[in-house]
């Protein structure tokens, strides 16, 4: 037998020992699995322990490298798989906490999303007044407006409408229709204090007047800007209504801008607005949500239409920076001073222009005789596209290109005529008197309102 033969023998037991039964070499290495407990073994004798021992010392150092490796290697395998167990179980909550953090994320945004177009009705606003605090301050300034005409040669109410009171010493603004044919006018206050007003000044063509009561620290409204104003803004109106429920409020928001209205048979730029407007309310304050007047409520649509269906919360109001020097002008000298063109325009199809190729701009439909147009240059047919540097292509746009001019002033304006643009100097008029009139005051009569409004433009254009 060569040497590696007997190196794999089994050892001869000495004399007088038992004989140990063979052993198969895979029983050299024995399975060994880390996560069960070891099953318990009969007790060995002193004897066969030393048989095991001298077993072992004859396989030597290499079996027993075989066997740690083996016991080694179960080990590993077991740890391994115990640690990649770990680390993908990590991995799994950190993508679970990081899912849960994107999904809260996204429903805050869609909260704050949803609610940012969820309009709350019974919230104040984020900036300025309540509408109920916008009532306390200005109720006891608005007014009933009662119109005394001779009927059957007996002096009775003809019609009643509101005004609001500008300044302490009694000046007065409500619509010219409110006061229009008037033999005598009475104002009322909210506390039932009555006054005589007179008319200082009225602008049909606007529908505003200014009225006069002799009085002293009287409550007084402030006003404000209405270009600032945008659609979804909430207003607040105060009025007469239906002539006989006087400080009356309604709340509601400003629906359009620029509308054009026409009321006795004037189109008058307007604020649209679905606070309630009733007949009675003529003349009276639409406030902003800072207390501000900014526009005169005028007119509303009401009944049905043609289909039968009902027209509801269709209010309109005039824009304060519409009228403002108007108001101003009738204070101190009982008409207008505004610049006056002297024609009579009407706004183009825009479709129908540009199947002719024609500017945008308004149509001259008529121009007065010796008036500043006609003293300029322009002729009937002429299409107004340019006043004083700022493009006109409807009546509001020409309405707010003249209301910073008075009469007097000089603007180079261009139209367009058989094919070319003809540019010509205007020198504007007064408005007629019949579309505007009063009475001049005395000069110690408008000494607040000059004051007053001195500080308004001041503010206005600083």
């Amino acid at each position: 037998m060569d040497e590696m033969e007997k190196d794999r023998s089994l050892p001869v037991p000495e004399e007088g020992e038992a004989q140990a039964a063979p052993v198969e070499e895979s029983q050299t290495q024995p399975e060994v699995t880390p996560a069960e407990e070891p099953q318990a073994q009969p007790e060995e004798t002193p004897k066969k322990r030393r048989k095991i021992k001298k077993w072992l010392r004859k396989l030597g150092k290499g079996a027993a490298v075989v066997i740690l490796a083996a016991v080694v290697a179960a080990g590993s395998s077991g740890l391994t798989s115990f640690a990649v167990s770990r680390y993908w179980q990590n991995q799994m909550n950190l993508l679970d906490r990081s899912h849960r953090e994107q999904m809260e994320a996204l429903q805050q945004e869609l909260n704050q999303t949803l609610e940012s177009y969820r309009p709350d009705l019974t919230a104040a606003p984020q900036e300025g007044l309540t509408p109920g605090q916008v009532y306390r301050d200005n109720a006891a300034a608005v007014t009933a407006v009662m119109n005394y005409q001779r009927i059957e040669g007996v002096l009775q109410p003809a019609g009643a409408g509101t005004g609001f009171f500008i300044t302490a010493d009694g000046f007065l603004v409500t619509n010219y229709h409110v006061i229009a044919d008037a033999e005598s006018l009475r104002v009322i206050t909210g506390d039932e204090q009555e006054y005589p007003a007179r008319v200082v000044g009225f602008d049909s063509s606007n529908d505003v007047a200014v009225l006069k009561v002799n009085a002293q620290n009287l409550p007084c409204v402030k006003l404000g800007s209405s270009d600032a104003l945008q659609v979804g803004d909430q207003v607040v109106a105060v009025g007469n209504a239906l002539g006989q429920f006087t400080s009356t409020m309604t709340v509601g928001y400003i629906s359009a801008k620029d509308r054009m209205v026409t009321t006795d048979g004037q189109a008058i730029n307007m604020i649209q607005t679905d606070a309630a407007i009733n007949s009675g309310n003529s003349g009276g304050p639409l406030f902003d949500m800072n207390g501000e007047v900014v526009g005169i409520t005028t007119a509303k649509y009401s009944g049905y239409t043609e289909s039968g269906a009902s027209i509801e919360g269709i209010g309109f109001a005039i824009p304060m920076d519409d009228v403002i020097h108007q108001i101003s002008d009738l204070c101190r000298y009982g008409y207008i001073t505004g610049a006056y063109m002297a024609v009579v325009v009407m706004e183009m199809d825009t479709s129908v222009a540009e199947a002719y190729g024609l500017p945008a701009g308004l149509k001259i439909a008529e121009v007065v005789p010796g008036g500043a147009a006609d003293r300029a240059g322009i002729r009937t047919g002429d299409i107004l596209i340019n006043v004083g540097g700022t493009d006109v292509s409807t009546i509001v746009m020409l309405s707010r290109a003249l209301r910073d001019y008075k009469a007097g002033d000089t603007a180079i304006v261009t139209v367009y005529r058989e094919g070319k643009l003809v540019r010509m100097e205007l020198t504007f008029d007064e408005k007629p008197r019949e579309q505007t009139g009063g009475a001049t005051l005395p000069e110690g009569d408008f000494q607040e309102w000059y004051d007053y409004f001195s500080d308004y433009f001041q503010k206005e254009n600083p």
